[in-house]
């Protein structure tokens, strides 16, 4: 049995795959001129979608550091698009993030300029071929964190 190369993977092609969803992802925001980075609306999305999360709950929801999603957080904060609010969450004390005005402008406006092009791409797949990807993929994730520990 011939060896399988890492190019053949299911891994590899699912790792290809998102590098050209982040690539055009760049590009659109950067054509419309947004104001944020793919990063920075990941971030905001998650916090408008989710509710009352610390600096940890987002770094885990997008997979980056905390180091790395605190400095986002300084960013998005130095433009007005989020404010941090102290709470006590397990009987600790954190920041909430929570969203300005200014900041779910900044999404419905994101959004309303990249929807065409998700829309470009979604007309070329039918539904359920979509629905059937979006769901072996949650599904595979769910399996690599039963065998991995990710450490955010």
């Amino acid at each position: 049995m011939e060896q399988e190369h890492f190019i053949d993977t299911i891994f590899y092609q699912i790792e290809l795959t998102a590098k050209y969803c982040k690539l055009l992802g760049q590009q659109v925001f950067e054509q419309y001129k947004t104001g944020i980075s793919v990063e920075e609306f990941a971030v905001l999305d998650t916090v408008l979608c989710s509710g009352e999360l610390c600096q940890r709950d987002i770094a885990k929801l997008i997979l980056k550091d905390r180091a790395n999603t605190g400095k986002l957080l300084d960013t998005l904060e130095n433009k007005g698009l989020i404010t941090r609010k102290l709470a006590i969450k397990n009987n600790r004390p954190v920041k909430i993030i929570e969203l300005t005005t200014a900041g779910k402008d900044k999404v419905e406006d994101a959004v309303n300029k990249i929807r065409p092009h998700y829309l470009e791409v979604k007309q070329k797949i039918a539904n359920s071929d979509l629905a059937k990807v979006r769901d072996l993929l949650k599904e595979l994730r769910k399996m690599l964190n039963e065998t991995i520990d990710i450490q955010i």
